[in-house]
Order: structure tokens, then C-alpha cells, then sequence
């Protein structure tokens, strides 16, 4: 796993899911009261912007379709039959956030 240092975590406001990139892929940080999650900002549907979308509790939505994730394991929660996203471990240590990629990951635009 590689460590990579995405944001601070006061540019990551609760509720307002936030783009940021690591080793060359789109991620999307969403911040539930202290916690912040990571994953990617692709939805499995079409590849809609989940940075665009509306977050409801850990609930973030796609802009284009409607589909639903839970941002705490990437599950698809509407439609049941999605496919989930890639989700990544968060560390928040002295203000900062940091992410783990896994080794080997393949960047995706």
C-alpha cells in the first residue's frame, strides 16, 4: 500500500463531498461528522461524477442516474444489482488526510 497525503482536513467540510487525486486517480472524500471516507469518483453506472453528487447521511448519490452508495464500503444501495465502488483506507493524523492506495494500482482518468 502506498501513503499518499490528499488534503487538509479543514478543506474537507462535512457533508460536501470534495475531489482530490492520488497516483493519478479521481477520489472523492466525504467527511460524516469526525470521520472522512475515500473513494473513487466513478460511479459504476455510467461513471458519473460521485464528487457532483448529493451525500445524505453516508448515503452519496450519483448527478447523472440516481444510483446510491454507502460511502463507509462502497456498496451500490440503489439499485440493489450495482456494483460497488473501490473504497480506501483514511488516516487523518496533525490536520491532514491521508490515503492508502494499493500497490500496483492503475491510475484511471
Amino acid at each position: 500500500m502506498a501513503r499518499i497525503r490528499v488534503a487538509r482536513l479543514d478543506e474537507v467540510s462535512p457533508g460536501q463531498p470534495r475531489l482530490v487525486e492520488a497516483d493519478g486517480t479521481r477520489i472523492v472524500l466525504i467527511r460524516v461528522g469526525d470521520t472522512v471516507h475515500a473513494c473513487d469518483d466513478s460511479c459504476t453506472h455510467h461513471g458519473g461524477p460521485l464528487s457532483e453528487g448529493k451525500l445524505a447521511g453516508t448515503r452519496l448519490t450519483c448527478p447523472w442516474h440516481g444510483w446510491m452508495f454507502d460511502v463507509r464500503t462502497g456498496q451500490c444501495l440503489m439499485p440493489s444489482r450495482g456494483d460497488a465502488v473501490p473504497t480506501y483506507p483514511v488516516h487523518v493524523e496533525d490536520g491532514e488526510v491521508w490515503i492508502e492506495m494499493p500497490a500496483g494500482e492503475t491510475p484511471r482518468a
